[in-house]
Parts: structure tokens; sequence; C-alpha cells
């Protein structure tokens, strides 16, 4: 049975651990009435299956990434899944100033990637 590469397998964990993340972080915007601590134990619950994914995650991508690479890879995911979610289920639209700022982080990502010479 043919595998996965490395960086899909990697990639792919981190994009369905941050789904789980930002709804864990942010998805009791909408809930405001909700009482705090039952926020807090519903994240937690959240969190717990990010976690199951971000691991594994990270342990089958350090070796053929770097740890700086890695959290790299997880920052850009998480800018881009976090823009969706903010404009899409919190209706928060996006200014041009958040999309400046997400280049520059891009651009951040290329120098950690790029290999000098």
């Amino acid at each position: 049975m043919p595998t996965l590469p490395v960086p899909v397998v990697t990639i792919g964990l981190l994009v369905m651990s941050n789904i789980f993340m930002t709804f864990a972080w942010y998805g009791h915007l909408k809930y405001k009435a909700a009482p705090i601590f039952a926020v807090i134990i519903i994240s937690w619950g959240i969190a717990f299956f990010e976690y199951l994914l971000q691991v594994p995650a990270n342990r089958i991508g350090h070796g053929y990434f770097s740890a700086v690479e890695l959290k790299t890879i997880q920052e850009v995911i998480t800018l881009t899944i976090f823009a969706g979610f903010s404009a899409f289920y919190l209706r928060e639209p996006l200014a041009w100033n958040h999309l400046v700022g997400f280049v520059l982080i891009a651009a951040g990502a290329f120098f950690v990637f790029h290999r000098w010479a």
C-alpha cells in the first residue's frame, strides 16, 4: 500500500488540527451569553481533538522539517484558516491592512524556508 509523502501528511494534519483549534479558541465568541465555565469546558473538549492531530503532525514532520519550519507552517495555516473563519463564521470582514499583514507574514515564511548559500 503506498504511503503519502511526509509533507502531505504533516500539512494535512496541521490543517485539520487548526480547524479544531480555531473553533476551540474563537467559536464561543458567537455565544457570549453562554456561561464562561461551560465555554471553557467545551473549548477544552474541542482542543483535545486538536491535540490528537497536532502532536502526530509535529512528530511525523520533524526531521523532514525543522522545528522552526514546522512552527512557520503552523502559523501560516493558522492565519489562513482564521481569516476564513473570521469572515464566514464570525461575519467580521477582512480589511486591506489585514491582508497586508498576512502578506508580510508570508514573506517571513519565505525567509524561513529559503536555502541561503
